[in-house]
């Protein structure tokens, strides 16, 4: 039987800190990323079989391209926060986490430059 107390259990076990903060975050870009999804699925379906030109005249309406860059953002910002708190969660080992979760944040910014570029080209009409 051990002789210390339950705090003196806990510390050095994680910390304590963020944990709602992360959790509301998580909340609310599933909740801003519901709408925009929707949206690019109906999107999708009315622009089958579309040719290069209407996906052009389509993308060229900015309102069109905002709704995508933010779609983009706002899942792609889901997918970080998931993924950062899985790595917390499963990765053990100092290094190996800080490694994964800057790999984490480097993948999401790669994927939303490119992302964000092609929808910027599109819009631009090349």
């Amino acid at each position: 039987m051990s002789m210390r107390t339950p705090l003196a259990r806990v510390r050095g076990l994680g910390s304590a800190k963020s944990g709602t903060e992360t959790w509301w975050h998580e909340r609310l870009s599933s909740l801003a990323s519901l709408p925009l999804t929707i949206f690019v699925v109906i999107f999708i379906i009315a622009h089958l079989g579309a040719t290069r030109a209407e996906m052009l005249a389509s993308f060229g309406n900015p309102f069109i391209a905002i709704l995508m860059g933010l779609a983009v953002i706002s899942v792609l910002w889901h997918m970080r926060l998931g993924m950062q708190v899985i790595i917390e969660d499963y990765v053990h080992g100092h290094t190996a986490k800080f490694l994964c979760l800057i790999l984490n944040n480097a993948y999401v910014f790669a994927l939303g430059a490119m992302a964000l570029y092609a929808i910027l080209r599109l819009n631009l009409g090349h």
